[in-house]
C-alpha cells in the first residue's frame, strides 16, 4: 500500500563518482570508456534484486537520514526539526519503493528497520515519523519481512506507544502497519499478546474514536478495533470492563469503548457510510458476550442511543422503497450486523418498534425474494455463470442477512398489536408483494409468528389475510 496522495515512482540508479561540475584540464589522454560488459556488470551489482533501483542511492539516502537525526540530537532540547524538501522527496521515494518485494527484503537485510526505529524514537518531526512508519508498513506487506518486523520487540513497543501520538497521518500509518502485521496468522498472536499487555492501547483508540474528525483515520482505527475484537474475545471483554487508567491523560473526558464506537460511527454516517460496516460489526460483537451486553444496556450506558442511531440508518439510509432489489448485494455487509445489533438490544431493552422499522424488515425480505427470482431468470436465459467460490461467498452473506431479518421480524410480529399493525398498513409499509415475500420467508420455521400476523390482519386488513392464506397455506395446529 502506498502512502497517501503521492504516486509511486521508480528511481534510476546513481552511478558512483559521477559529476556534473567542471573538471580541471586533463594533462593526459582520457582513459578509454569501460567495456560494455563491465558497465552492465556494474549496473547489475548496484541494482536491488531484479529492479532498477540503486543500492548506492538507497545507502546515500539512509545515511543522510541518520546524519540529520544525529545532528538534531546534538542540538538544543527544544529544537524542532524541519524535514528538508530534498530529503523528504527521497524518503517518499523509498516509501514507494518499499512496496517492491526485492526492495523490502534488501531494506530488511540492510537493517533499515533498526535505522527507522532509531529515527522514530528521536524524531521531532511528525512528517518524518509518518514516512518512517509508512516505509515499515509497506515492508510488512510481504510475509518474510512482516515476520521479521513483528519479532522486533522494541519496534512493537514503539508502535503501540505511537497510538498515543497526536498527529493524524502518523496514527493512520501506525494503524495500517498494525493491521498488516495482524493479517499474518504467523505473527498475529504475538501482536495480540503485546496489546493485551498494554492497557494504554485501549485508551488511545477510544480517544481517537471519540474525538477525531479525520475520516481516513476513523476508518482505519475502526478496522483495527474490529480485527482485535474478532480475533481475541478476551481483549474485547477486557476493554468493555476496564475503566480509564489513572495515568491516562484523557481519563476525565474518556468515553467507554461502546460509546466511543458509537461516536465514531455517528461521525462517519454522513462522511463515509460504507465505513460503518466495521463499527456496526464491532458493536454487534459486543452483544455476543455478557460483559459487552452489560456495557450496552446497564444504567447510563449508550444502548438506547445506539438503538436510535442504528434504527435511523436502517430506516433512512439502507434498502429504501425506491431502490432496486440488487441494493441488497451492496448493503448486505452493513445490514446484517445492524439488524443483529437491533435484535440483541431489543431483547434486553424492550424497545418500541416503529412502523418504519417493521417496513424495512419486510422490504429486505421482499427485495431478497425479487433478487433471487431475477438472478435465477437471468442465469437460465443467458447461460452465464460465475465462479463457484464467488457464488458461495455471496450466498453465505445474503443467507446470514435473510436469517437475521426473519428471526428479528418473527419476534416483532409476536409483539404486534392491532393498533401498531394498523399504522404499518396505513403508512404503506405492508403491501401485498411485501407481505407475501415476508411470509414466504418466515414459514415454516416461524409459522407461529405468521399465524399471529394472519390473525391480526383478519381484523385490520382482511384482504391481506386472505391473500396470505391463498398463496401460503397455514395449518392452525402447527407451531414453530
Amino acid at each position: 500500500m502506498e502512502h497517501n496522495d503521492r504516486s509511486s515512482q521508480e528511481v534510476d540508479g546513481v552511478s558512483c563518482g559521477s559529476s556534473t561540475s567542471g573538471s580541471p584540464e586533463m594533462d593526459r589522454n582520457p582513459s578509454p570508456p569501460p567495456k560494455e560488459d563491465e558497465t552492465e556488470a556494474g549496473e547489475e551489482a548496484d541494482a536491488i534484486g531484479e529492479t532498477v533501483y540503486s543500492k548506492h542511492w538507497l545507502f546515500s539516502t539512509l545515511t543522510r537520514l541518520i546524519e540529520m537525526v544525529t545532528d538534531q540530537g546534538n542540538g538544543p532540547n527544544d529544537f524542532s526539526m524541519e524535514l528538508m524538501d530534498d530529503l523528504e522527496e527521497d524518503l517518499c521515494k523509498v516509501w514507494d519503493m518499499a512496496m517492491n518485494k526485492d526492495v523490502a527484503v534488501f531494506l530488511q537485510e540492510f537493517k533499515a528497520p533498526d535505522i527507522l526505529l532509531g529515527v522514530i524514537a528521536k524524531s521531532q518531526s511528525p512528517r518524518l515519523t509518518e514516512i518512517c512508519v509508512g516505509i515499515l508498513g509497506n515492508m510488512a506487506c510481504f510475509h518474510d519481512t512482516c515476520v521479521s518486523l513483528s519479532q522486533n520487540s522494541d519496534l512493537g513497543t514503539v508502535l503501540l506507544l505511537l497510538l498515543g501520538d497526536n498527529d493524524p497521518p502518523t496514527l493512520l500509518e501506525t494503524c495500517r502497519l498494525l493491521l498488516t502485521c495482524m493479517s499474518q496468522p504467523d505473527v498475529a498472536p504475538l501482536w495480540l499478546e503485546r496489546i493485551r499487555q498494554q492497557p494504554a492501547v485501549c485508551g488511545s483508540l477510544r480517544f481517537i474514536m471519540s474525538s477525531s474528525t479525520n475520516v481516513d483515520l476513523l476508518v482505519k482505527v475502526g478496522e483495527l478495533v474490529d480485527k482485535l475484537f474478532d480475533e481475541d474475545e478476551e481483549i474485547m471483554k477486557s476493554w468493555v470492563s476496564t475503566p480509564p487508567s489513572e495515568s491516562d491523560p484523557h481519563k476525565d473526558t474518556q468515553q467507554d469503548i461502546a460509546s466511543s464506537l458509537l461516536e465514531a460511527a455517528t461521525q462517519l454516517r454522513s462522511e463515509s457510510p460504507e465505513a460503518l460496516e466495521v463499527y456496526l460489526h464491532s458493536l454487534q460483537l459486543l452483544t455476543t458476550v455478557e460483559e459487552g451486553m452489560q456495557a450496552l444496556v446497564s444504567d447510563g450506558a449508550c444502548g438506547r442511543a445506539l438503538w436510535a442511531f442504528v434504527s435511523k440508518i436502517v430506516c433512512e439510509d439502507f434498502c429504501q422503497a425506491d431502490d432496486p432489489p440488487l441494493i441488497l448485494q451492496e448493503q448486505k455487509a452493513l445490514l446484517a450486523p445492524a439488524l443483529a445489533l437491533l435484535s440483541a438490544l431489543h431483547s434486553s431493552l424492550q424497545m418500541d418498534i416503529s412502523a418504519e422499522l417493521i417496513g424495512s424488515l419486510i422490504r429486505i425480505l421482499q427485495f431478497n425474494a425479487e433478487y433471487c427470482q431475477s438472478r435465477t431468470a437471468g442465469s437460465s436465459e443467458s447461460g452465464e455463470s460465475q465462479k463457484e467460490e464467488e457464488k458461495q461467498v455471496e450466498d453465505v452473506q445474503l443467507k446470514a442477512l435473510v436469517e437475521t431479518t426473519a428471526e428479528f421480524l418473527s419476534v416483532v410480529i409476536m409483539e404486534l398489536t392491532k393498533d401498531v399493525l394498523s399504522s404499518v398498513v396505513k403508512e404503506g409499509h405492508l403491501t401485498e408483494e411485501g407481505c407475501v415475500s415476508a411470509v414466504g420467508t418466515l414459514v415454516p420455521q416461524h409459522r407461529t409468528a405468521v399465524q399471529h400476523l394472519v390473525g391480526l390482519l383478519s381484523e385490520v386488513e382482511p384482504k391481506l389475510a386472505d391473500i396470505i392464506k391463498k398463496y401460503i397455506p397455514i395449518s392452525s395446529n402447527v407451531s414453530s
